[in-house]
């Protein structure tokens, strides 16, 4: 496509269409010709089954505080492997349990560095209240650290990871950042192959930074190469990686056929082609089974909030958005002819979207979130028109300005809407 194309707007005025000239999508018709055909899924079925159920007995068992590194250091790799959601009743009660023992702080003086910032860490990601002080007993003079510290690489990478979780204001753990950061970097050329693979691994992916997929998949290959691996966690791991993954891929299947439908890529061929990099995003934002339909309309969505953007941004002249924000906020099929003809395809899909959403929610007892989903597409909508007007106007915005818009833009993903 050209990078400018003349078009005439009601009034007779030549005008230029611009275009961001995207590269055409990677994938390719791999998706849309996608058949899972293997022909083990029920044997991994079964099998994933009976692993799950020794998963949960072994966090089932009986807690003691005598066995508490070794509980923490289940449940670590049991989320850290991709496979928590299965037990999330189990983890949240064991943990429940940590934080009663920590609330008397002389519980402290007990455990070493890798035990006290391991439970911090986990406590911490499902909620709880946990003190830095846990850690005062290693602070060394002017908030620095004992010398100690520096020769316990595992509890500097429990450390390492309990910093990404600090509040505001919580020097101890801004300055326990820079110290392990520096000091497991330090110690990298003498460790191990598979002990330097493992802090190569955390310095870069720390477990807040990383999408739950991504870092699943990348934390079995170390997991395996870890001398005291719990076999049975590593094995249902795996196969419950490549069960979900076929989910994934099917999923993934379906939306790219009704994407192929819309024909984006011939119908509007200034908007970007990336429906396989949306279905991507909305895994690191729920991957789990439960939430296949949550998927469906979140993928689609936000493909064509893409389209939109792109056409508030690049292609559209300014009378021919002022129509478009003006049908949304009717939200009426009936006013569509009033729009261009590449817009009613943009105007009719989303319309279609949402009322296949509707009808989902009416069944689940949801009808009344669904008009938060179209108020939020009408506030996005609106903020793309000022945007738009902005670049008319040639107008530089105030950060004010800049932020407000910029918030009514996120909000259309909103999980709560």
């Amino acid at each position: 496509m050209a990078a400018t194309a003349a078009s005439n707007n009601s009034s007779g005025n030549l005008q230029q269409r611009q275009s961001a000239n995207y590269d055409p999508s990677v994938w390719g018709d791999f998706f849309v010709t996608y058949v899972c055909d293997n022909k083990n899924v029920r044997v991994w079925l079964e099998e994933a089954e009976m692993l799950k159920e020794k998963v949960q007995k072994m966090l089932k068992d009986d807690f003691t505080i005598e066995h508490l590194s070794e509980k923490l250091s289940i449940i670590d790799a049991v989320e850290r492997l991709g496979i928590a959601y299965h037990f999330e009743t189990e983890i949240q009660d064991m943990l429940r349990r940590v934080f009663e023992h920590f609330k008397d702080e002389n519980n402290h003086e007990h455990y070493e560095l890798v035990t006290l910032a391991l439970s911090f860490r986990l406590l911490r990601q499902h909620g709880y209240n946990v003190s830095t002080g846990i850690f005062n007993k290693f602070r060394g003079n002017k908030d620095g650290f004992k010398d100690f510290v520096t020769e316990d690489v595992e509890g500097m990478l429990c450390l390492y990871e309990a910093t990404h979780l600090r509040l505001r204001g919580e020097l101890i753990l801004d300055k326990a950042l820079a110290f392990t950061k520096n000091a497991l970097e330090l110690k990298l050329p003498s460790l191990s192959p598979s002990l330097a693979a493992r802090v190569s691994h955390t310095l870069r992916w720390p477990v807040q930074k990383c999408l739950p997929r991504v870092g699943a998949r990348k934390y079995i290959s170390i997991y395996q190469e870890i001398e005291h691996h719990n076999e049975v966690l590593l094995k249902f791991a795996k196969l419950d990686f490549n069960l979900l993954q076929l989910q994934h891929q099917e999923e993934l299947s379906i939306i790219t056929k009704w994407w192929k439908e819309l024909d984006v890529k011939n119908k509007l061929p200034y908007a970007r082609d990336r429906i396989t990099e949306c279905y991507f995003w909305i895994l690191g934002v729920y991957y789990e089974p439960q939430y296949a339909l949550a998927r469906k309309f979140a993928v689609k969505v936000i493909a064509l909030t893409s389209v939109l953007d792109d056409t508030y941004d690049v292609y559209g002249t300014y009378e021919e958005l002022e129509r478009l924000t003006q049908a949304f906020e009717r939200w009426d099929i009936h006013v569509m002819d009033e729009l261009p003809e590449y817009m009613k395809i943009i105007y009719q899909a989303v319309l279609e979207i949402y009322s296949e959403m509707e009808e989902e929610m009416v069944k689940r007892g949801r009808s009344y979130a669904i008009c938060y989903a179209k108020e939020a597409m009408k506030r996005l909508v609106k903020a793309y028109l000022e945007e738009a007007k902005w670049l008319v106007e040639k107008k530089v915005p105030r950060m004010e300005e800049y932020l407000r818009v910029g918030q009514s833009t996120d909000r259309v993903f909103d999980p709560k809407c």
